[in-house]
């Protein structure tokens, strides 16, 4: 099959899935109603609780959402060849990870935009709730440590300096927008057509300008005091336009970066299928743990519950911004399976980055292969490939630092909820609570092995435990639908489906770790396998005094 064929194929099923599955589980089995009161007008409070535009909150949830992980899972997967890749990254979302978000988005808006493991305290028990904040407190250090780490990487004169500029402006730009919009009463259309406009002429200037010689540290370092500072400001000051903003640069990017692919019309270089590639692990069940995000995301259910519930207008939003999210976020999951897969000009240079598992898993040259295959499609409508691939890296890098920078703000909230829960009120001071996450997320960007970076191992840990807190999230939406007596089979197949695949993942993870003597990894994987079997007798016990 030719790629695109293969691509339009996917366009079609995205489509159907949203109008008729996505609409379908809104409208008769969670039921929306559009003149239900959100958290967002019911505890507006001008920091967190903030009603938005559905638009302009679609690009603040797509921006969080959409981190380095839809990139750079599927850059290593294809490794097993473009079908199985493809087919994960798509069936997968319509199926699981758009029900996932979409789910976790409804439960958490009927529950004053409480986390997901807050949540989970009133379906399942007090347990339950501590069980999901260790789980969650784990997962976004891990997570955001590596994505620290890689977005250093991608600053460095190695990689892409021509995007140190335009995503320090960025910043800029969405601090004024912000502040024109909510402060001023500026019409949000002429902010953003002039935010943009600047935005794209930053990223000319970026080839043009010399860019900082720092190193990987110095660059941890200052996107870590970023976090600090994200996510102790009002959600409307920067959070909010500047993935506004960076929505509308990934509208573009997936544009520009699909025409090129449909003008060029490329081969894959890559195998359909490659069940053995050497050195790798079995393609069951770790095809479905390295693509995380791209097709299914315990984070997401984290962005769902923790920031977007608290500014949603209205109930029915919910779909659109859910589940649409989702298949965006696919979008570009696809996008990467296509770039790292057709866009290598033969078979040999495709052979000489994935030849085995080692070659295969280096984070940097991972993302570098889907920079430099988006911006070779890119190139094709005329643009030249030196700015087409400072503009793909700085959808990467942004992308990279969303994430970040939402991450950061999850993670307080969960560390207020931990001290809420332990009785140290301290905890709840949102800068205290910030410092604790950025030491937190610091820790793990700086850990390291045998004195190596940890990110490729941090990496494999990371996909374990995202998708084992999406199975414990469909868990806990199941139950919820089950207390309702609503059909509950939409959300209770997917989660067996993650639940077994990520535990036995997670049980061979632990064996690597014991045998290669990643002590600090195997500690941390056997405390989150552990905690996950646990929660999952908490609800057998749920249910079974509920059926008493």
């Amino acid at each position: 099959m030719s790629p695109i064929l293969a691509a339009l194929l996917c366009f079609c099923l995205y489509l159907i899935g949203f109008k008729f599955y996505g609409k379908y589980l809104g409208r008769r089995i969670f039921r929306l109603d559009p003149d239900a009161t959100t958290p967002a007008h019911e505890l507006n409070d001008g920091v967190d609780y903030v009603p938005a535009n559905r638009w302009v909150l679609f690009g603040h949830h797509y921006a969080s959402i959409a981190g380095l992980s839809p990139m750079l899972g599927p850059a290593i997967a294809v490794i097993w060849g473009w079908v199985p890749a493809m087919l994960w990254v798509v069936l997968g979302t319509l199926f699981i990870g758009a029900v996932h978000d979409f789910s976790a988005l409804v439960i958490s808006m009927r529950a004053k935009g409480m986390s997901v493991g807050k949540v989970a305290e009133d379906i399942l028990g007090p347990r339950a709730k501590s069980l999901f904040h260790i789980i969650i407190f784990f997962l976004i250090g891990l997570a955001m440590g590596v994505f620290v780490h890689v977005s250093a990487t991608l600053l460095t004169t190695q990689y892409n300096p021509q995007a140190v500029y335009p995503s320090g402006t960025l910043m800029v730009v969405a601090l004024v927008v912000g502040w024109l919009v909510y402060k001023r009463n500026a019409s949000i259309k002429k902010a953003t057509a002039v935010a943009f406009t600047v935005t794209l002429l930053s990223v000319w200037m970026g080839v043009q300008l010399p860019s900082p010689d720092l190193s990987l540290g110095q660059w941890s370092v200052i996107l870590l005091v970023y976090s600090l500072a994200a996510s102790v400001l009002p959600v409307w000051s920067l959070l909010q336009p500047r993935d506004y903003i960076n929505s509308l640069l990934l509208y573009l990017g997936l544009f520009l970066i699909y025409a090129g692919f449909f003008w060029l019309g490329p081969e894959f270089a890559a195998p359909a299928v490659q069940t053995h590639p050497p050195g790798a692990p079995p393609i069951f069940p770790f095809v479905f743990i390295v693509i995380a995000c791209g097709a299914v995301s315990g984070f997401h259910g984290l962005v769902s519950s923790g920031t977007t519930a608290k500014q949603i207008n209205r109930e029915t939003d919910a779909t659109f911004i859910g589940y649409g999210g989702m298949i965006g976020e696919s979008l570009l999951g696809l996008v990467s399976v296509l770039a790292c897969t057709a866009g290598f000009l033969t078979r040999d240079l495709w052979m000489v980055h994935y030849q085995s598992w080692d070659m295969a898993l280096g984070l940097g040259p991972n993302m570098k292969a889907f920079i430099d295959g988006s911006a070779l499609f890119m190139s094709q409508l005329g643009i030249p490939l030196e700015l087409s691939k400072a503009f793909v890296a700085l959808i990467a890098i942004s992308f990279a630092l969303t994430t970040l920078d939402s991450a950061t703000r999850l993670l307080r909230f969960n560390i207020s909820e931990i001290g809420e829960t332990l009785g140290v009120r301290i905890l709840s001071n949102r800068y205290v609570a910030s410092l604790g996450a950025v030491v937190t997320i610091g820790f793990f960007a700086f850990y390291r092995v045998d004195g190596k970076a940890a990110g490729l191992a941090l990496w494999q840990l990371f996909g374990t435990t995202n998708q084992v807190l999406a199975g414990l999230t469909l868990l806990t939406v199941t139950l919820y639908l089950m207390h309702r007596r609503r059909p509950f089979w939409y959300t209770a197949v997917p989660m067996l489906f993650m639940l077994v695949t990520t535990l036995v993942a997670m049980s061979y993870k632990m064996a690597d770790f014991w045998n290669s003597g990643a002590h600090l990894l195997l500690v941390v994987g056997g405390i989150i396998l552990a905690l996950s079997l646990w929660l999952g007798v908490e609800a057998v016990l749920r249910l079974r005094k509920g059926a008493a």
